[in-house]
């Protein structure tokens, strides 16, 4: 087609290139290395995330010792390294006070700020904590989840990450109960792109998050097609942003597997 029949059609008027959402703000999430390769791999991916200036990263936890020694090591060095803020994740379990109180302040020590699930007494850190738009497994009921929450955002959360869910109106409707429940801190989603099909599933069974029949019918047979099922996954995921943008959200955070190329595109379109 050229010039002229591209200006018959009124096509020149198109806005192709959209101008950026100055307040778009994202986030990342990624698990300790378990291997030198996967060190690699997540370093790599470091650098090509670190060119969107997420707003931070965070590192998940392990309550046992090799595994919260590699999440310690990851967050420090990323601080170090790459003057991104790094996010620890922290947990309680297998864990007494003076241990918490230990490790909490050792990361306010090394110049970390911001920690995922913890606590304030100890110095002001920035606290995210997680929601679940369907309900936690163990809850009673979502009202009672929810109050469970606002007792979390009450404590000094100034964050609430929610769990990765298939369905975005889910996570609107959690938004809108949680801010009349008198929550009013910001609520963000948790974005998973889906780079196994089974691994999420997995995932889902247990943070109790449906999986829509068609989404199982979309990922039927790429199994051995891993480039179609990446832009399959690019694609929904997507899709679920802009829903969600639509609906006022300018917080993403976006849950990696450690890999880079699925999320840079995503907020690529976003």
């Amino acid at each position: 087609m050229d010039t002229e029949q591209v200006e018959k059609k009124g096509l020149m008027s198109l806005p192709f290139i959209m101008p950026q959402d100055s307040n778009l703000n994202v986030s990342f999430e990624f698990f300790p290395p378990k291997s030198e390769k996967m060190e690699e791999t997540l370093w790599k991916s470091f650098t090509l995330l670190a060119q969107l200036e997420p707003k931070f990263v965070s590192v998940t936890y392990g309550a046992g010792g090799t595994t919260r020694e590699r999440t310690h090591d990851i967050v420090t060095r990323i601080h170090k390294r790459t003057g991104l803020q790094a996010a620890a994740h922290l947990t309680c379990v297998g864990h007494t006070k003076e241990e918490i109180a230990e490790i909490v302040q050792d990361y306010w020590n090394e110049g970390i700020r911001h920690i995922v699930a913890g606590l304030k007494k100890i110095a002001p850190f920035e606290i995210s904590v997680a929601g679940y738009p369907e309900g936690h497994p163990e809850a009673v009921n979502t009202q009672l989840d929810l109050l469970h929450l606002k007792a979390k955002v009450d404590a000094g959360a100034d964050r609430v990450i929610s769990q990765f869910f298939m369905y975005p109106e889910k996570f609107l409707e959690f938004r809108d109960r949680a801010v009349a429940a008198g929550i009013d801190v910001p609520i963000v989603p948790g974005i998973l792109p889906i780079t196994n099909f089974s691994k999420m599933v997995e995932f889902s069974d247990k943070c109790g998050t449906r999986v829509p029949r068609w989404l199982r019918q979309l990922f039927d047979g790429l199994d051995d097609h891993p480039k179609t099922r990446e832009l399959v996954a690019a694609t929904v995921a997507s899709e679920q942003c802009r829903v969600l943008h639509e609906n006022g959200v300018r917080d993403f955070h976006f849950y990696t597997l450690n890999r880079a190329e699925l999320g840079l595109a995503i907020c690529h379109m976003l």
